[in-house]
């Protein structure tokens, strides 16, 4: 029996990629022999989404896919076909997200996976698969940073909350939970002409140029901020620590602007300030069911509906060079089943 699945093949020189092909084929079923280690679990894919990671994968930009030839996607919602796996059972609907797939193993952009269960998780009570999939990596990531803010002591009665990135899928996403949860949340971004109205709707009580943070600062700035969400990195992430506020976190989970911290130990060590790192893709079992279940718990439901688009699998590769290109706002699901 054969499945489709988008493929990117390659070849790399001192990491830099010298040949890049991607394509939609259909594939034997053995083609995942290897795949999931020692217990796999086989799953039909119900829905994937595309993700920044995705887009760089899709479009053969370096420093995702590890290995070649490699099906992309690192996140995948479908039910259990066989498994290996004492914790999951045939028939199980079950959500993976990272956990190394689309990056060093074989991920959810086809209509077959076989993967570990060591980070699956079953679909929690409340969530359909697509609204999972709309959820997703940038959404998984955007529960973590929450949790990390009340680990850190961040009650909305603290303070506004800043978040950047905000119109795309993990700030969207942590913009919806945050003021569902009761903060003051205000939303950093270079679209304000055109986004403004779709990030009030999600909740944002204030919009700010990210141009205003785009450029370092004073190592220790004006308190604004009881807390922060951070997918940015670089100077915008430095501005935002010298902004906050006494005994304040923020967390961290991406590097859009770059990967450079140009700030100095002052707002730790005079404001006692946090610095929270996020790591989706090998965050532990407990943890990843904590925060499903916080999702499907806290997260409005029709704000996530009116933040995702679907798109069938031979779309996936049109969609990648809008992601890049920053013209994609919210989440991207992928329906393998159209």
């Amino acid at each position: 029996m054969t499945f489709r699945a988008a493929l990117i093949q390659q070849t790399l020189n001192k990491g830099r990629v010298q040949e890049h092909q991607a394509e939609l084929i259909d594939l034997e079923e053995d083609f995942l022999a290897d795949s999931g280690g020692d217990a796999p679990v086989d799953i039909d894919v119900h829905y994937s989404g595309i993700n920044y990671k995705d887009g760089l994968a899709l479009a053969g930009k370096p420093g995702v896919a590890r290995t070649s030839p490699l099906i992309p996607g690192i996140d995948l919602v479908g039910k259990v076909t066989a498994s290996g796996d004492p914790q999951f059972d045939i028939g199980d609907e079950v959500v993976l997200t990272g956990g190394g797939i689309g990056e060093s193993a074989h991920g959810g952009l086809a209509q077959r996976a076989r993967v570990s269960g060591q980070h699956l998780v079953r679909l929690p009570a409340g969530l359909t698969p697509r609204r999972a999939a709309a959820i997703g990596t940038a959404g998984f990531t955007a529960m973590l940073s929450v949790l990390a803010l009340e680990r850190g002591g961040v009650r909305p009665e603290a303070g506004a909350v800043v978040v950047t990135g905000s119109a795309g899928g993990v700030g969207s996403v942590a913009i919806a939970l945050l003021a569902k949860l009761g903060y003051q949340v205000s939303a950093v971004t270079g679209r304000a002409d055109t986004e403004g109205d779709y990030l009030r709707r999600l909740g944002a009580s204030a919009l700010l140029d990210r141009a205003e943070f785009a450029e370092p600062g004073a190592p220790l700035q004006k308190r604004r901020w009881a807390g922060g969400v951070d997918s940015a990195g670089s100077a915008t992430l430095a501005n935002i620590l010298s902004q906050t506020d006494d005994g304040g976190t923020v967390t961290s989970c991406g590097l859009a602007q770059g990967h450079d911290l140009p700030t100095t130990v002052m707002p730790f060590i005079l404001r006692g300030v946090t610095l929270a790192g996020i790591n989706s893709v090998t965050a532990p079992q407990s943890l990843r069911e904590e925060a499903w279940a916080r999702l499907a718990a806290d997260l409005p439901l029709e704000l996530l509906d009116e933040m995702t688009q679907e798109i069938a699998l031979d779309g996936v590769f049109e969609q990648a060079e809008q992601i890049l290109a920053g013209k994609v706002r919210g989440r991207t699901v992928v329906n393998l089943a159209s």
